[in-house]
């Protein structure tokens, strides 16, 4: 497979994955902002600190406006992590590689690039239609998701596909989980109720199960195995590194990268820094140390397999 070919369909779904996880934060967000809580206020604050570049007089100045902040999250063309760029992102590299995708794939992609691209959709975030606004473009991200695994054929370029989804989730995962912890200094001894974890939870599609399978009474160390180390929760970091390292060695064996040794180890060391982690090693590295290097690491080992498979320099 050509190099253009493999990053066109590795950054193709890192764009739709990374564009369904902003619409599950946007989605929680909205919702809780409806409950404003004693202060009257809801702050968008920490949405616009992960999915924006705005300085923080920037940030100060639309943090209390829904309308503002969704029209920056999902209009603006400046915000290169706006739903409007990263969809279009995603068109751009469907469209470099109509020949290795399904006509079904091309279309669902270009339909959401069209929605989101529709006349009129400002108005829609400023009023009562903004939450039916953003639920439709979730259920048609979604409606991606479907397509691709009924559609595509287990080749190279599913395997280059599914390794940039599952990279770009357990990196999504591990940046919300991190601002959540944030707000409470990483501490997993500063125990909080469910109501505090449940835009993390939420924004993870994690809520319901996290109330059927945990119990006890550190909801903070509850949370945090559900979000990073529970092998049966697909959006956990440690689930998306399976499935990645799955992928990773199906697209090893059929190539042979100058650094193809280099890249397993490199992936290996991630992946088990996670899947052997437990509250005490994670406290003894400190919780911010540990989640910071996860996601340091990822995109650093994502640059790396550009390198090898990408022509990057």
């Amino acid at each position: 497979m050509l190099s253009r070919v493999a990053d066109s369909m590795f950054w193709m779904n890192r764009y739709m994955e990374r564009a369904e996880g902003l619409l599950r934060v946007l989605l929680t967000n909205y919702f809780i902002s409806l409950d404003k809580g004693p202060h009257g206020v809801y702050s968008w604050k920490p949405v616009l600190e992960m999915f924006g570049t705005l300085n923080a007089e920037e940030i100060k100045a639309i943090e209390y406006s829904p309308a503002d902040a969704l029209q920056y999250l999902i209009m603006r063309p400046s915000n290169q992590n706006s739903l409007r760029c990263i969809i279009t992102k995603a068109r751009e590299n469907a469209r470099g590689m109509q020949d290795h995708i399904t006509k079904e794939v091309w279309e669902e992609v270009n339909l959401i690039y069209h929605t989101v691209n529709q006349a009129g959709l400002d108005k829609k975030l400023t009023g009562s239609e903004a939450l039916p606004t953003i639920d439709h473009f979730l259920k048609l991200c979604l409606t991606y998701v479907g397509v691709t695994d009924t559609t595509m054929p287990r080749g190279m370029g599913w395997n280059f596909m599914s390794l940039g989804r599952f990279i770009e989730r357990a990196i999504l995962t591990t940046d919300v989980t991190s601002k959540h912890f944030e707000q409470i200094g990483y501490d997993l001894d500063d125990n909080k109720d469910i109501l505090f974890w449940r835009n993390l939870l939420f924004s993870l599609s994690g809520y319901e199960l996290h109330l059927k399978s945990y119990q006890g009474a550190n909801i903070n160390s509850n949370v945090l195995h559900q979000a990073m180390l529970n092998h049966l929760y697909p959006r956990s970091v440690v689930y998306s590194l399976s499935r990645a390292e799955k992928y990773l060695k199906d697209v090893l064996e059929d190539n042979e990268p100058p650094q193809k040794q280099a890249l397993y180890r490199e992936f290996g060391r991630i992946y088990s820094r996670v899947k052997f982690a437990d509250e005490s090693s994670i406290k003894q590295a400190t919780l911010q140390r540990f989640l910071q290097e996860t996601k340091t690491d990822l995109l650093s080992f994502s640059h790396m397999l550009g390198q090898q498979f990408f022509s990057y320099t």
